[in-house]
């Protein structure tokens, strides 16, 4: 639909359309398009059930309100490749706590998870590859890695999963259970940059 519209503007704009006027129609079909693109941004994030690797129950976003969270999402291995490279970079900035203490130390109060989603015909796998990540993951970030078992019809159009199956998706959620920035794909300093400023109010 959108790259059908922006054929008609172009061959609009062959009709030798005021150039302006052109520039302030395409300006304002790309803020459009981008605003539906990310229109999951300020909605509640949906309710979402799953197991630690500690065998622990969580109910996401119910069980954690009152503290900012960061949610990151996998649905295929090519997307837990990428989701793996986020690890030591989330563990070191908010979930590591230092044992010597110092001055102008400052911790983040956040709830982390990240969850890889068994959904469709990698539903019956669930059990099995959850103890074999248990077997090798190492034990302090067992408590943050949360395994869903269901449909990823609940997920798909609410988060808005635009950029399909084979990239992971993180969320940041406010205390309320309000979606308040998403990123998706391998990690970058850049995006971790803007999760930390999504963040920032929980610094103490």
């Amino acid at each position: 639909m959108f790259v059908n519209f922006m054929r008609y503007i172009f061959e609009i704009n062959l009709l030798n359309f005021d150039p302006i006027i052109m520039k302030a129609i395409l300006t304002l079909v790309i803020l459009t398009f981008c605003a539906i693109s990310f229109a999951q941004v300020s909605d509640p994030f949906p309710a979402l059930d799953g197991e630690t690797l500690t065998n622990q129950r969580v109910n996401l976003p119910k069980d954690i309100k009152g503290k900012y969270a960061l949610i990151g999402m996998a649905f295929s291995k090519k997307s837990e490749n990428d989701l793996n490279t986020w690890y030591s970079p989330i563990w070191n900035q908010f979930i590591y706590k230092s044992e010597k203490p110092s001055l102008f130390a400052g911790d983040y109060d956040i709830n982390v998870f990240f969850v890889p989603m068994f959904t469709g015909a990698k539903r019956p796998a669930y059990k099995k590859v959850m103890k074999k990540v248990k077997d090798k993951m190492n034990p302090k970030l067992a408590p943050y890695v949360l395994f869903y078992q269901g449909t990823m019809k609940a997920y798909k159009k609410p988060l808005n999963f635009d950029e399909g199956r084979d990239v992971p998706y993180f969320f940041v959620i406010d205390p309320d259970g309000i979606i308040v920035y998403k990123t998706n794909g391998k990690f970058t300093h850049r995006k971790m940059r803007e999760i930390v400023e999504a963040v920032e109010a929980s610094f103490n």
